[in-house]
């Protein structure tokens, strides 16, 4: 679902198969100033995708697993081995990160629109919001909002390549004015005393790589985290991610590198470090298509395998997260109109087109739920396509053809 015309597609061309490197794995953990990511595995900022509800569903997401039949009582003895090994949290996700929000709308909203873009609730901690803007003064007072709230980091974005926010001169827009980029980060700064990080990209196109000067400057303004999609403004979403700019950023700086792009599997995730000795890896689409993600990269680095959900695994997830969104429907219908979660059909019938990707049948389940008119409507057609499945003791396995990245072909998301 496209909001505010920040619409970008978003699928990967040709992705790159990776092997278990030897003696590879994520870090268990990396510290952002005060903040400990454990493990070092961060939710990317996407708009309209990570809200609360999604945030707190990636939280959850491993308790999302069948609690019976063949294989339960193995899983739980894998799960413990897990968080022996590498002190791992529930979801494997270390960190999590607010929608992009405007700096400039954030400090002329009201108070109650101020909560619907910045609520959060305990157990999403750590968690950082990201802004986005092009004036040093108005983001430092958005940093001042989100300090305020109580989050743990503030974030900046200099990564979305949406023409609507480059006409503005925002996100990676800037990437092609770095003295204002400078002042930028010497204002919010000295603005806040949470951490503060930046995302960004290699640079505005081939020909004008600033990556590596970017963060050398990060890292002289006090930024305490850099965290690098290792494409430029000019590719979108196209082709390959260049990993080896975030090894040229890794060598360049003292401060984390949290590196970002193609990372779809946990081959991938462990890849990444291995080939590019970054600090944490930084997970965008592959979340809302594979919300298992985090903790299969956990178990992937503590034991060399990881669980494929099955279809029990499936609809036990989406009807999760289906309730959480009627749940905070409910819950915010009184707030005023800005700060309400309003009818939760649409969101799920965005997200119904990820979850079910892949999944036998999964076709007629979409039709019917795009059909229904309220969120309780939506559900009903959940629980009535899975639960005549759920006495298959099969694991789920994708239709021929089909992985995580087609879940994403030909679909539009708002820019991270």
């Amino acid at each position: 679902m496209a909001r505010r015309g920040f619409t970008v597609k978003k699928n990967w061309d040709n992705p790159v198969e990776h092997a278990m490197p030897a003696e590879a794995r994520v870090p268990a953990e990396v510290r952002i100033r005060t903040v400990a990511v454990r493990p070092a595995t961060v939710l990317a900022p996407m708009a309209g995708v990570t809200d609360t509800v999604f945030r707190r569903f990636i939280r959850h997401a491993s308790l999302f697993a069948s609690e019976q039949g063949p294989g339960s009582r193995d899983r739980e003895s894998e799960i413990a081995s897990v968080e022996a090994a590498i002190s791992n949290v529930a979801s494997g996700c270390g960190l999590t990160m607010t929608e992009f929000t405007s700096a400039d709308g954030l400090s002329r909203m009201r108070e109650s629109k101020r909560r619907r873009y910045l609520t959060f609730y305990d157990d999403e901690h750590p968690i950082g919001a990201q802004l986005f803007g092009s004036n040093p003064e108005t983001l430092a007072d958005a940093a001042r909002i989100v300090e305020e709230t109580g989050f743990d980091t503030v974030d900046l974005n200099l990564g979305c390549p949406a023409k609507r926010v480059v006409g503005c001169n925002g996100g990676s827009g800037l990437l092609r004015d770095l003295p204002k980029i400078g002042e930028i980060f010497h204002a919010i700064r000295k603005a806040v005393t949470i951490p503060f990080t930046v995302k960004f990209r290699l640079g505005w196109n081939d020909a004008q790589i600033v990556c590596v000067e970017l963060a050398r400057m990060a890292e002289a303004e006090g930024l305490n985290a850099v965290a690098l999609h290792a494409r430029t403004r000019e590719q979108g979403y196209s082709g390959q991610a260049q990993w080896q700019w975030i090894a040229a950023v890794k060598q360049a700086v003292k401060i984390p590198v949290i590196g970002n792009g193609d990372v779809r599997t946990p081959e991938d995730a462990v890849a990444m470090v291995a080939e590019t000795g970054c600090d944490g890896v930084m997970i965008g689409r592959a979340a809302p298509a594979n919300p298992w993600i985090f903790r299969q990269i956990a178990q992937y680095t503590a034991t060399g395998n990881y669980d494929r959900p099955t279809t029990a695994d499936r609809y036990h997830m989406i009807r999760a997260y289906f309730e959480m969104l009627l749940a905070e429907s409910e819950t915010t219908k009184d707030l005023p109109r800005d700060a309400r979660l309003g009818d939760p059909a649409g969101k799920m019938k965005q997200f119904a087109t990820w979850f079910t990707h892949g999944v036998p049948g999964g076709a007629k389940l979409r039709a019917a739920i795009y059909q229904a008119r309220s969120g309780t409507d939506v559900l009903a057609e959940v629980e009535r396509f899975f639960v005549p499945r759920l006495d298959s003791t099969e694991g789920f396995e994708p239709e021929p053809g089909t992985d995580v990245a087609q879940a994403f072909a030909g679909s539009a998301l708002v820019c991270d």
